[in-house]
């Protein structure tokens, strides 16, 4: 049995495909999708992190961020950086050093730029801190040592109809209150 497009003109077929081609090359990519990674965890005990819980403060290290599971994905940052960001997923971090139960947490960055996150906001959307980018670590003129992006929102926060409230560079410390 022939498929319907056999019914239709060659020349409404070919304006259906360039119509359909046209309506698809204006919307933002696909999600990216983030898998398990096959990266060595980093074995660099430098400190590169302070995480402060009230009045205690616990050092980490990139190998001891990277004892967790490894996730990557390629995105295009709207700063400009590109590739393959590879890191642990924010949740899991938390969870692991005991504060997931934090109902807000606030980012410093080495310039001290300051980020706050919610409770909800780790609830509706997947943070990732990036501790590498093509493999390599991020280094402090590279937005590291630690870099946090939303994977979902990567798209559309490079085509400006997102808000990059959330993503921020070279971590220093994350305080829960």
């Amino acid at each position: 049995m022939p498929s319907c497009h056999h019914f239709l003109p060659r020349s409404l077929r070919r304006a259906a495909l360039l119509g359909l081609i046209v309506l698809t090359a204006g919307q933002a990519p696909l999600a990216v999708a983030w898998e398990p990674s096959e990266l060595t965890p980093s074995r660099d005990s430098t400190p590169i992190l302070t995480l402060h819980d009230g009045a205690e403060r616990h050092s980490l290290s990139r190998a001891d961020i990277e004892t967790l599971p490894l996730h990557e994905g390629t995105l295009s940052h709207f700063e400009g950086i590109e590739g393959r960001f590879a890191g642990v997923w924010l949740d899991d971090l938390l969870e692991a050093q005991g504060l997931d139960h934090a109902p807000q947490l606030r980012f410093i960055a080495h310039d001290d730029y300051t980020v706050f996150l919610s409770r909800q906001d780790r609830q509706e959307k997947r943070f990732l801190l990036a501790t590498r980018l093509d493999g390599e670590p991020l280094t402090l003129t590279e937005f590291g040592p630690t870099m946090l992006v939303v994977p979902e929102d990567a798209a559309a926060v490079e085509a400006g109809t997102a808000s990059m409230t959330h993503w921020i560079w070279s971590i220093r410390d994350i305080i829960a209150p």
